[in-house]
């Protein structure tokens, strides 16, 4: 079999820190951290507490933290609130007191931070899995992807790092190798629904209030892996440029540029197209200013940091 290759300027790319995963004047908590993917993944998930744990591990999150922490884009910020509840080396294991509370996000983009710094090149992916449920729906989620030098681009599930996670989801794979056709990246699960070999319905995110799901919702989660691809990784919640908010605003326009954007971030990602797309597209180029969609806190316009 034989050995893949990253081009160096891909390679490069990847394994230096984004303005949202860089430590900045925090690195220095990094310094006494493992180069091995597994472990660092096992870290990140011992920082960190899904706000939709509560039952499964037993532990209320204070309102403040619920509705607040996940608004934290940057991970300086990130690792200023986790010392502040807790100053012991990141590679101790927190209580869920001393944590922080976010989302799927969060953990990736530790675990993306912590590799980075590593040297090993680093991104994360956004998409839909089919391991937190039994019937075939497809949640959203988000993903590290990582290379590994005898196997190439590998996706690793940060938040799946818990053996209790594990158990509860009847997880069968390996986290740190998570099967392609069990977290589909967006434009794969766009392509799916667009030859009809899906149905839309299955993919989202289904909340209490009403669920999010369907083409509409698979499009932003292309816009958003296509950012993330630019290491622009933006919170879930943040909106830009062209789409729509919900099906029956989806138009062929939408969904021709969507079709474009997903043959760029399917399958084996080239680096030059994601690149150039990404610098020309107006309707997907993350600008400097987007509109947060906080679930807890509402909608704002945020400036993100140059």
């Amino acid at each position: 079999m034989s050995i893949p290759s990253l081009a160096s300027d891909t390679a490069a790319f990847y394994a230096a820190q984004s303005p949202f995963s860089d430590p900045g004047d925090l690195a220095g908590l990094y310094a006494a951290l493992p180069a091995d993917p597994r472990e660092l993944a096992r870290i990140a998930r011992d920082l960190v507490v899904h706000r939709l744990e509560e039952d499964l591990f037993e532990y209320a999150a204070p309102q403040a933290r619920l509705h607040n922490d996940a608004e934290t884009r940057y991970i300086d910020d990130i690792l200023r609130i986790i010392i502040a509840r807790n100053d012991a080396p990141l590679s101790l294991r927190r209580e869920f007191g001393d944590r922080f509370v976010g989302i799927c996000r969060d953990f990736a983009l530790l675990h993306c931070s912590f590799l980075r710094h590593a040297g090993i090149p680093a991104r994360i992916r956004s998409g839909f899995v089919d391991y937190f449920g039994a019937d075939g729906f497809h949640f959203d989620h988000v993903v590290t992807e990582y290379w590994d030098p005898t196997r190439g681009w590998l996706l690793a599930d940060p938040e799946l790092a818990d053996p209790l996670v594990v158990e509860t989801h009847k997880v069968g794979f390996d986290p740190m190798d998570v099967p392609r056709n069990r977290f589909q990246v967006a434009g794969d699960a766009w392509r799916r629904i667009r030859a009809g070999e899906a149905d839309p319905k299955s993919y989202g995110l289904p909340l209490p209030g009403g669920p999010l799901i369907g083409e509409w919702f698979v499009a932003g989660n292309i816009r958003i892996d296509l950012a993330a691809l630019n290491k622009v990784e933006t919170l879930l919640w943040d909106v830009w440029g062209v789409g729509a908010g919900s099906d029956e605003e989806m138009t062929d326009t939408i969904r021709e540029l969507y079709d474009e954007a997903a043959e760029v971030t399917a399958g084996d990602v080239s680096f030059a197209a994601a690149r150039q797309l990404f610098a020309d597209n107006d309707g997907l180029r993350t600008p400097q200013t987007v509109t947060s969609l906080a679930p807890f806190n509402g909608p704002s316009e945020v400036t993100l940091r140059g």
